[in-house]
């Protein structure tokens, strides 16, 4: 049968190619994994007790209202509220399946074939793929102030086709945070040539602060130019529960439901009641977690400054590093699967988050503990 030269001219996750690897392995040691940018630690005990329990309701088997469950809206709505220092209301939240869904039909409801939408470099691999996907033509933003846009790189790219411009702060796979002034700067961009200002905020609890990530939510017209995405994947260690959010106008929510839809009419029930319960009564659990996470990047920020073997670190933060390979003869790729299947060290070839080889990886040190990353030191002092 025929298939759609969209699909499949687009490469697959590079997830699943980094896990494939571990077929080949040589290395009989424990493996280093730095590859997955997902927790892999219990959830919080408040949701797991609640799991326990909505598992047995006869309304967890059923649809749930099409936005999310009023409840969830509302411990949504007052968590953002609390952490902008701005009022967020609960009808400018649709509850969505994970934050890649939360992205997928806002993109879908701003943009088709023959617009654009504006990445900044390195992107995160499934932005860049849906809008292949979607046929959208991505523009990409190459920083020239460290790893953070500013508005004379981004403006360039912006014509009467742009739909959006995409921030992710802090950003995955770099780990780079946009300040305040700087998304307020962007911002304004936006809003002089009327698009949308897309910001993903997956790991905004991975900032090292407990100030706002921004203050755009207190704009009278956020809602006009503004879309703020979210994911609980991270902040309660649910990634399989798949639950995110758009914080959006109702313009734009109305157009995303009609692409949610048909893509997953609702987001599960018993998601939703584990988001609930997480935000309503985990926040220190959160706060915990966090502050453990901050730690593991300072002691692995620390190692790398050594330069193992000439491997440098170009950026550091919420989950990630961002490391350049010190190997200029050899593709990233190659680099990759040399150091999974001699070493026991499996991470993620920058290639995946840019159009060309820049000889950088992801590595993501999350689940990670403190001694794994001296054994990260000394396998990538081997590695040469």
């Amino acid at each position: 049968m025929k298939l759609s030269p969209r699909a499949t001219s687009v490469p697959h996750s590079p997830i699943g190619a980094a896990t494939a690897r571990l077929d080949d392995r040589t290395d009989p040691r424990p493996l280093v994994n730095l590859s997955q940018a997902a927790p892999a630690f219990a959830p919080p005990p408040e949701v797991t007790a609640r799991l326990a329990e909505v598992a047995g309701e006869d309304d967890s088997a059923r649809y749930m209202p099409q936005p999310g469950l009023p409840s969830l809206r509302d411990a949504v709505a007052t968590d953002l509220s609390a952490a902008y220092g701005a009022e967020v209301s609960s009808e400018d939240i649709l509850i969505t399946s994970g934050c890649n869904q939360a992205f997928c039909v806002t993109i879908s409801a701003l943009a088709g074939p023959g617009d654009n939408v504006a990445l900044v470099l390195p992107y995160y691999f499934n932005h860049d793929m849906w809008l292949q996907l979607e046929g959208v033509e991505a523009r990409h933003c190459r920083p020239t102030d460290g790893m953070v846009p500013t508005v004379e790189d981004l403006e360039p790219l912006i014509d009467v086709a742009t739909r959006a411009v995409v921030i992710v702060t802090p950003g995955n796979p770099s780990g780079a945070v946009v300040g305040p002034d700087r998304l307020r700067e962007i911002a304004d961009l936006t809003r002089r040539h009327d698009t949308a200002l897309v910001i993903d905020e997956t790991y905004r609890s991975y900032r090292g602060t407990d100030a706002p990530a921004h203050d755009l939510f207190a704009d009278a017209d956020w809602s006009d130019h503004v879309i703020s995405l979210h994911s609980f994947s991270k902040d309660l260690a649910i990634p399989g529960y798949r639950v995110g959010a758009v914080v959006a106008g109702q313009a734009v929510i109305g157009e995303a439901l009609k692409i949610f839809d048909c893509v997953a009419i609702c987001t599960s029930s018993i998601g939703q009641h584990a988001a609930e319960a997480g935000l309503r009564h985990s926040g220190a659990w959160r706060r915990e977690q966090a502050g453990r996470i901050l730690e593991l990047q300072h002691t692995f920020v620390a190692m790398m400054n050594e330069r193992p073997s000439g491997y440098e670190l170009v950026s550091a933060g919420a989950y990630f590093g961002w490391v350049r390979h010190p190997f200029v003869d050899e593709s990233t790729e190659s680099v990759v699967q040399r150091l999974v299947i001699d070493h026991g060290v499996l991470c993620i070839p920058g290639t995946a988050f840019t159009p060309t080889d820049e000889r950088m990886i992801r590595m993501s040190f999350a689940n990670m503990e403190p001694d794994d990353i001296v054994v990260l030191r000394d396998r990538l002092e081997e590695s040469t």
